[in-house]
């Protein structure tokens, strides 16, 4: 049975509405070069996700890579559903949730001979910085940010992607991402409920310090 879309788009904005503002220092993963602190600037102050204009996430659209895991986990449920309502032209959350989990090679003809560049699952991301990390790895790692019901709003998404994929051209890579990360995750990932209990019992404990 197809997902409605409406449905799709109420399951995002149940499972992430409850989510706390990171903070204005906290937004910024990634400080190589000028170009993150230019694409997260704008969302600082932003402590509403759901009133975000789609310009602003279509402008910003690379801020999905810059982001601190805490900021992906607050502001992708904007991009999710803006791209559900074909609001978005450049931004592509459909990339950051399935890349990693499926292997793409493209052949690259030069003088020398024929080259084929490989990315995806199997792929190193810097064998000089992070020696055998592969995009696999890193996705894995900068995913498990979402909580069960996070990660079951994200499969819907996925779901509703795949079955109107006309001409099944993320048809491959979604499915690949669901059978190797998602579906667990969305049964099997911390739920919401857990994380607040953590955090709850945190105050408590260092409120206890502060008081001896």
């Amino acid at each position: 049975m197809m997902l409605d879309k409406e449905a799709v788009i109420n399951t995002i904005r149940e499972a992430f509405g409850r989510n706390r503002y990171p903070g204005d220092n906290f937004l910024q993963g990634s400080f190589e070069g000028c170009k993150p602190y230019e694409e997260i600037q704008p969302f600082k102050g932003k402590t509403d996700w759901q009133a975000l204009e789609p310009a602003l996430l279509d402008t910003h659209y690379a801020a999905l890579s810059f982001f601190s895991e805490a900021a992906l986990r607050f502001f992708l449920p904007a991009y999710l559903i803006a791209d559900l309502r074909d609001e978005l032209q450049t931004a592509d959350p459909l990339f950051v949730l399935t890349h990693g989990f499926s292997d793409v090679a493209v052949e690259h003809q030069t003088k020398a001979g024929v080259f084929s560049r490989k990315t995806g699952k199997t792929a190193f991301i810097n064998p000089k910085r992070y020696g055998a990390m592969t995009f696999y790895d890193y996705a894995r790692w900068r995913l498990s940010v979402f909580a069960r019901e996070e990660a079951q709003a994200i499969v819907a998404y996925l779901t509703y992607k795949r079955d109107n994929d006309v001409y099944h051209l993320h048809t491959q890579a979604i499915e690949a991402a669901l059978n190797l990360y998602w579906l667990d995750r969305a049964k099997n990932a911390p739920s919401l409920k857990e994380l607040e209990q953590y955090l709850s019992e945190e105050e408590s404990y260092l409120a206890a310090i502060r008081m001896e």
